[in-house]
């Protein structure tokens, strides 16, 4: 699934997400809205990651949710 199918779909994806990276709150995954940087960028700061860690972490998400 690439990115622009996710934030098309992201009300129904952020179960899905909140179920893959618990950290997250049920605020910041609204406030990420979708938006690939700003999920990136959170996952960063609540797992440590390097930006090519979450985003390697967000491909294999989109890749298992086709």
């Amino acid at each position: 699934m690439n990115w622009d199918v996710v934030q098309g779909k992201w009300k129904q994806l952020k179960g899905n997400v909140k179920e893959k990276w618990g950290d997250l709150t049920d605020d910041e995954i609204d406030q990420i809205d979708g938006k690939k940087d700003q999920l990136s960028g959170k996952l960063q700061e609540k797992y440590g990651w390097t930006k090519d860690e979450a985003e390697k972490q967000i491909d294999d998400f989109t890749r298992d949710h086709r």
